[in-house]
């Protein structure tokens, strides 16, 4: 058998069920956080703890910005060039 051959385990695509259990567990848990309502949580963390809340949203918002052949999603640079000396 050649090395790094694969030999068995989960199926390409199939989704780990540790990760998937986990990943509910902590949704549970800010939901449960929020009396309910992760939002109520999420929003709360935003106020409270800026920096790990923006770090979350980094992470979150590729997944978020998408466009498509119809709509392609188009980013817009605007420099302004501000006169300091007063």
């Amino acid at each position: 058998m050649a090395r790094g051959a694969k030999t068995g385990g989960r199926q390409k695509g199939t989704p780990n069920k540790t990760t998937a259990v986990l990943k509910d567990a902590i949704l549970q848990a800010a939901e449960d956080a929020g009396d309910g309502d992760l939002t109520t949580y999420l929003a709360k963390q935003a106020k409270e703890n800026p920096g790990p809340f923006l770090a979350l949203l980094g992470k979150v918002l590729p997944m978020q910005l998408a466009g498509d052949r119809e709509n392609p999603v188009r980013h817009k640079i605007e420099f302004t060039i501000v006169d300091s000396s007063g």
